[in-house]
């Protein structure tokens, strides 16, 4: 018989309550994992958000780093941008922090953020917090750029505003630009090129033009200028006084009128065909007339002969688009006189006497004046002889005088396309319309008429003529190069946007006349992006008396169809035209306004999102500064 098994030994082999005590151990487990996973996630996405907000910090810290290094202000606007994008109250977290340090004067800016994660699940088994924390960088570097700087330094740049005078604020907004630019080069084997055009009412660019090629350039030009009439005098010595015997006057012309109907498509084809000057012939009987000739202090009753003669001169002007050939006489009056109570004179002598101008256009030579050398002309006072060189600025090709541009993006050319001038590429061919001229203030003179269709006068005053610093092609530059560059830029002259953006276009264009620099090939072998960045203080302010890229607007007539209307508006037109066949080519274009908002034309011109106001010369530094940082490329350190 059997016995019965002892208590605490049957439950030992009682199976029936195993699986509550297996399902009890079982949940524990299970909510140790689930509520680990729970609280997982609540840490990853802390620290995913933690770390895009540290990302933004260092980036918006960065971008607003400036000359002053990681100063209060660019740390200030980091934690801006962390705060917006990272707030305990969102993420679920507490004592969250983040800080902006750089040892390399904001070259590079590190972020270093924390936070504390609240655990929810985990607290039950004693882990209440997780801390998270982590390392943010950012750094701006650059790849290959080219950057022409097109810049007005015309006369109201010498102008104070708001407590600074405005060519110093552009000369600091620059040089703070080629620092920021050096900063993001450091350690890079990038390449950045500065090329510049200073402008006003003219571009300094003969010597580019000269080491070129000299025959981009003409050896003889029409020039608005003055020639010295001089009178032949005899004297003869009576009784040891000096009087008069004869004497040729030349007196003022007459009115110039049409002397061929042909149309010469540029002054220069039209100067070279002009009939020789004729000889001095009679013109009229002799006449005899009797008065008082006054020699020194002494007044002697004359008998006077009168000879008249007369010689025929040419000269061209701009009637529309092309040039006409004009006639006039120079009329010469040859005076004998005899003088009664006196014998045969003992001595005679002759002198040649400065008489006056003829204020008129020219054809002159100016091979050697092109040179650089010293050339010397007898437009001095009283027809003396003026010695002068050439300061490099000059005078544009052949254009036409319409009121409206276009460019073609199909053809990638300005029309009308007979404006050689708003040609940005074309090289100079053996016709002389298709050249630049040397500008030469010395000889330049305006005509004192109050008709612009006036081609001769006998009174005039020396044109007004600006030249601005000379212009460099694209080249690298030390920091010292730089500076010196920049120091040199000095304010003069009217405001003509287009001839400014027309010589910014051809510095920087790959297929033009500096196609050879402009496509140099880097060593580091990358692409290279090209910049325009083009700096004014105002509207345009043609002047019509000066002498300027286009000669004397109201003699020379080759904007305008009188010599004054709409001038204004006539380069706005071309300036346009530029604007969009440089952007047709790739080359983003910034505009700033500096002490004047944008104009429509202004803003026309800039590429989009590159266009600035700046009315101070702290915002000009932050437009320089916003360029900088976006030519260049501001990236999160890896």
């Amino acid at each position: 018989m059997l016995q019965p098994r002892p208590f605490l030994c049957r439950l030992a082999h009682d199976r029936r309550g195993n699986v509550l005590m297996l399902a009890s151990a079982i949940m524990f487990v299970l909510t140790a994992l689930i509520g680990g996973a729970v609280d997982l996630s609540l840490v990853y996405r802390a620290q995913n958000r933690l770390q895009g907000a540290c990302d933004a910090g260092v980036l918006a810290a960065r971008r607003a780093v400036t000359t002053n290094g990681l100063d209060a202000t660019a740390i200030a606007q980091g934690k801006s941008y962390f705060n917006v994008n990272y707030t305990d109250a969102q993420q679920g977290t507490k004592s969250t922090t983040f800080a902006l340090t750089s040892s390399d004067n904001g070259i590079t800016v590190n972020g270093t953020a924390s936070t504390t994660v609240p655990l929810r699940i985990m607290a039950l088994f004693g882990r209440y917090t997780y801390n998270v924390s982590l390392t943010c960088g950012s750094t701006q570097s650059i790849g290959n750029s080219d950057i022409v700087f097109v810049l007005d330094t015309t006369g109201s740049m010498a102008d104070s505003y708001n407590g600074t005078v405005k060519i110093t604020g552009l000369q600091n907004a620059l040089k703070n630009f080629n620092t920021t630019i050096i900063n993001a080069t450091a350690g890079t084997n990038a390449r950045v090129r500065y090329g510049f055009v200073p402008y006003s009412s003219s571009v300094n660019v003969g010597r580019l033009l000269y080491n070129l090629n000299p025959s981009y350039l003409v050896s003889n030009y029409g020039i608005q200028t003055r020639v010295p009439q001089f009178e032949t005098v005899n004297y003869g010595v009576y009784n040891g006084r000096s009087i008069k015997t004869s004497e040729e006057v030349y007196s003022a012309n007459s009115t110039p009128a049409l002397y061929s109907s042909s149309a010469y498509g540029s002054q220069s084809a039209c100067l070279e065909a002009l009939p020789a000057v004729t000889a001095w012939a009679n013109n009229g009987s002799p006449s005899a007339s009797s008065g008082y000739v006054t020699t020194g202090n002494y007044s002697y009753y004359a008998n006077i002969s009168n000879q008249p003669r007369r010689r025929t001169l040419y000269t061209c002007s701009r009637s529309g688009d092309s040039y006409y050939q004009y006639y006039y006489y120079a009329n010469l009056t040859f005076k004998t006189y005899s003088y009664t109570g006196f014998t045969t004179p003992a001595t005679t002598s002759t002198a040649s006497l400065f008489d006056h101008f003829d204020y008129m256009l020219v054809n002159m030579d100016v091979s050697t004046f092109k040179t650089f050398a010293n050339t010397t002309t007898n437009t001095g006072s009283n027809g003396t002889s003026l010695v002068s060189s050439w300061d490099g600025c000059i005078e544009e090709r052949y254009t036409v005088s319409d009121p409206t541009f276009t460019y073609s993006s199909l053809t990638d050319r300005i029309s009308p396309t007979t404006a050689t001038d708003l040609d940005i590429d074309m090289a100079p061919t053996s016709d002389d319309a298709t050249k630049w001229a040397p500008m030469w203030p010395d000889v330049a003179y305006y005509r004192g008429t109050s008709s612009s269709s006036s081609i001769l006068s006998t009174s005039g005053s020396q044109a007004y003529s600006y030249c601005p610093a000379a212009a460099r092609t694209l080249a690298t530059m030390t920091q010292t190069d730089f500076t010196n560059y920049v120091n040199s830029l000095t304010p003069a002259g009217s405001t003509y946007h287009d001839i400014g953006m027309l010589w910014g276009a051809r510095l920087i264009s790959a297929t033009g006349i500096f196609a050879s620099n402009v496509t140099e090939v880097p060593t580091n072998g990358g692409n290279v992006t090209r910049h325009i960045i083009y700096m004014t203080d105002g509207e345009p302010n043609a002047n019509y008396s000066i002498q300027q890229a286009y000669g004397i607007e109201y003699h020379d007539r080759r904007i305008t169809d009188n010599g004054y209307s709409n001038d204004d508006n006539r380069h706005i037109a071309r300036f346009r035209a530029l604007c969009d066949a440089i952007k047709g080519r790739g080359v983003r274009i910034w505009v700033i306004g500096y002490s004047t908002s944008l104009s429509s034309d202004l803003s026309y011109c800039a590429s989009p999102d590159s266009g600035f106001t700046a009315n101070s010369a702290s915002e000009l530094n932050s437009a320089f500064q916003q360029i900088a940082k976006t030519a260049s490329a501001l990236r999160v350190a890896s």
